[in-house]
């Protein structure tokens, strides 16, 4: 059924309004030699940055600071309304003319031939389930196997785990964490880099972002070693071989804006903040840095900044590099825009716009209720409250009247996501190529590359937009000069759902689309020209997260609505030997009210695949309120065997991590211990 909502906000999220786009300058650096680049910030070193760099593109850099100015400025006056960035608080979405697809009828034509397997997949080294291979991600909880490190209630906690118990070690306070929405760390080496950000979610000005590296080759004495304060909001960090990168969003600038009052109309507000605009300086809109304490310095200059030709976008991006003991001397990327869409793989960094991958902040009433108490944010859309990307915001005590949020047209209301490619080398990133697709990238599992360089083969997932018939499809580009180019497209995958999960293999991608039941697409991309659909699978509920299991078995966790209309968490296991006819062999459902909270973050999932065991964190929103188990889930011959441990409570559900060590042991970290768990 299309979708309409009256949104009534008093305080816009800048990041939810701003069209998006990207481009990359890579070398600038606030610690090393080099020269002083215009309008100040900081010395260019490293990689090109000129004009040349972007020839054929949709990309350009300013001419001077001026320019850049002159480009923020005329963007900033579209965007500004009686109310600052967003204009009329009152805005009707009206989702009927696609974004919300209907059913038809099509199906995509099937191929004899038979695609590769899934290949076998294991935690990172530091414990960490990630989405790529060898590219580090951070959590509340890493290890080296003997030592292990994990953030609690502001501190940095550190524990022996080569003995037969865990033992703790200390607790160092990290100096951004304390009153942080969310502290999370990267292990390398003997350097902890841990990563603080405030503000994300509240709309008051600009969100901050605090790095902290910790020297901990003495796990019983670690030692700050740098701070690094950026006024922008993390949109993620990655570590691979020792070199780490953020990416951060400094949005749009905090200006003193009017608000409308018993004696200034919207009218005259609006006048008064498009003054506010073209009062601006290139200071208001370009983000900072302090390093150790220092006073803040611009992080980027002028001519590191480009823009998009389009004008669709807004904002300011930054990616820093630096290796993970030297934060002090980084390589600096800038952009004039906005995305909170990134995937990272060893070589290559790809950002992206979709029509709505953002979320409004702003709050709509449930015209229905949740069917458990104390809903947690998460569970919107397992409880059937909301469909998949809709999903996020939060709820009052007894679940009536909960304040959801709802998509914001951030790459802009034409309906096509923007594709943006960068080679990383060592701490550098430099722009590659640009292009784009029609339809909407649900998130950065919808991203995938393989190759290198000029020979990457970048895949995306893209749903419905007004821009698109009512289906999903797999689309591949290829890099020609600084253009991604559409080199092959498979359409018609789940027509009438929308996706809810994708897994991405060498040459093989399976997809899980959703409305009431759950089609499993299997997808051969060994010819990038031609991808081809091997063969679907229809079941009843959906797959939120795909794990691969070896070569031929795949774990899917998702949700199952039940015969008295209760949603609960199931877990299917999937054979893809046969990619013609894949077949769900078992099935395990935790019963009505509950969560497989994977399926939302897949950091709380754990394969060991020497035991052929999955440990997954549960969440009961029964009676008991919210109580946390691991299911140890133990496959064999085609079955599922399931054992609930019960391991924790409350909000402190979210922060269980199951961390398996290389000598086979898996440490269990919950809110306040940790501890060995018993398989």
């Amino acid at each position: 059924m299309p979708l309409r909502r009256i949104v009534t906000r008093t305080l816009v999220s800048v990041t939810a309004l701003a069209g998006l786009g990207a481009a990359f300058v890579a070398g600038t650096s606030y610690g090393g030699p080099g020269h002083q680049p215009e309008g100040g910030g900081t010395p260019n070193v490293g990689t090109d940055a000129s004009p040349a760099a972007y020839s054929g593109s949709d990309l350009t850099l300013p001419g001077s600071c001026d320019d850049l100015l002159s480009w923020y400025v005329e963007r900033g006056l579209e965007l500004v309304g009686p109310y600052g960035w967003g204009g009329n608080p009152n805005i009707v979405y009206d989702f009927a003319e696609g974004a919300v697809p209907q059913a038809a009828s099509g199906d995509a034509v099937r191929s004899p031939a038979a695609a590769p397997a899934p290949v076998r997949s294991t935690n990172g080294e530091t414990g960490t389930n990630v989405q790529e291979a060898g590219v580090d991600e951070p959590d509340v909880v890493k290890t080296d196997g003997t030592s292990l490190f994990r953030v609690q209630d502001g501190d940095l906690v550190t524990y022996d785990v080569s003995g037969a118990q865990v033992e703790r070690l200390t607790s160092l306070g990290l100096p951004g964490a304390p009153g942080a929405d969310s502290t999370e760390i990267l292990l390398s080496g003997t350097t902890v880099v841990a990563i603080s950000q405030r503000g994300a979610n509240t709309g008051d000005g600009r969100a901050t972002t605090e790095l902290v590296t910790v020297d901990v080759s003495d796990p019983a004495a670690p030692e700050i070693t740098h701070t690094v304060d950026y006024d922008s909001a993390l949109v993620t960090a990655r570590l691979h071989d020792s070199v780490v990168r953020v990416v951060l969003e400094a949005g749009l600038p905090d200006l003193d804006f009017t608000q409308p009052t018993k004696t200034t109309t919207e009218y005259e507000a609006t006048k008064a903040n498009q003054d506010v605009v073209r009062e601006s300086t290139i200071e208001d809109w370009l983000p900072t840095s302090s390093l150790d304490g220092a006073d803040p310095t611009q992080l980027l200059g002028c001519d590191q900044v480009a823009v998009p030709d389009d004008g669709t976008s807004l904002g300011t991006i930054a990616v820093v590099g630096f290796d993970a003991s030297a934060p002090d001397a980084p390589s600096v990327s800038g952009l004039a825009v906005d995305t909170d869409l990134a995937y990272a793989s060893a070589d290559q960094l790809y950002l992206a716009t979709s029509p709505y991958s953002g979320l409004m902040r702003g709050c709509i009433d449930c015209f229905e209720t949740f069917p458990v108490p104390q809903p947690q944010p998460q569970s919107l859309q397992s409880h059937g409250l909301l469909p998949g990307w809709l999903t996020g915001g939060g709820g009052s005590d007894d679940g009536v009247g909960c304040c959801s949020p709802i998509p914001a047209p951030r790459g802009g209301y034409d309906g096509t996501s923007h594709l943006y490619a960068f080679d990383l080398d060592g701490i550098d990133t430099t722009f590659a190529a640009s292009g784009r697709v029609d339809g909407v990238i649900r998130d950065r599992w919808s991203m995938d590359a393989v190759g290198r360089g000029a020979d990457a083969v970048l895949r995306v997932a893209v749903g419905p937009s007004g821009s698109t018939g009512n289906f999903n499809s797999i689309v591949t580009f290829g890099q020609e000069g600084n253009d991604l180019v559409e080199s092959g497209r498979l359409d018609d995958l789940g027509v009438g759902e929308e996706i809810e999960s994708v897994r991405w293999f060498d040459t093989l991608a399976i997809v899980v689309t959703f409305r009431q039941v759950d089609p499993l697409y299997a997808v051969d991309l060994t010819d990038a020209h031609q991808p081809r659909l091997m063969g679907s699978l229809e079941i009843p509920g959906y797959s939120a997260y795909l794990h691969p299991l070896g070569q031929h078995r795949l774990l899917g966790l998702g949700q199952l609505q039940g015969s008295n209309g209760m949603w609960g968490a199931q877990a299917g296991l999937f054979n893809v030997t046969d990619l013609i006819h894949p077949k769900q062999l078992d099935v395990v459902k935790f019963g009505p009210g509950s969560e497989a909270l994977a399926a939302q973050d897949p950091r709380q999932l754990t394969w060991l695949p020497d035991g052929r065991t999955v440990l997954s964190v549960i969440a009961d929103y029964g009676k008991r309120g919210n109580v946390g188990y691991v299911s140890v889930l133990t496959i064999g011959d085609g079955q599922l065997s399931n054992r609930m441990v019960q391991v924790e409570y409350g909000d402190e559900v979210n922060a269980v991590r199951l961390v398996p060590l290389a000598d086979g042991r898996v440490v269990l970290v919950t809110g306040d211990d940790a501890s060995f768990f018993a398989l």
